[in-house]
């Protein structure tokens, strides 16, 4: 079995950070996706907003990068915000009861609307 290694994207608008994630986010994974989050808050942005619409699967080890993530960011005064719509992911966040502490929106618009609605935020998208 071979593991589909993640990409990321990485945008800055409105001082977030906005990065897409694709692929696998696992315990052979994990460490690359945690490797990008510690470098795009080194600059402290205003908030993190993660993109895991193209993201297939994630482990424990994968939710554990999550949970730090949103940690660095409260930690340096930033906000963090999650994009997911895939079901099988939203039942994962809902079964380990991380949907209650992050706050996850089904798409981009909605995530962006919610930070703030009269920002264009189309060089993000």
């Amino acid at each position: 079995m071979s593991v589909i290694q993640p990409t990321f994207e990485v945008a800055y608008q409105a001082g977030w950070a906005v990065m897409r994630v694709s692929g696998e986010v696992d315990m052979a994974t994990a460490p690359k996706l945690r490797q990008h989050v510690v470098t795009v808050t080194a600059d402290r942005p205003d908030g993190l907003l993660l993109d895991l619409q193209r993201v297939d699967f994630i482990d424990s080890t994968g939710l554990g990068v999550l949970v730090g993530a949103a940690k660095r960011m409260r930690v340096n005064g930033g906000q963090f915000r999650l994009v997911c719509a895939k079901q099988h992911l939203l039942d994962l966040f809902n079964l380990t009861r991380l949907d209650e502490v992050f706050r996850i929106f089904p798409s981009l618009t909605d995530a962006f609307a919610d930070i703030d609605p009269t920002i264009d935020w189309s060089g993000a998208t």
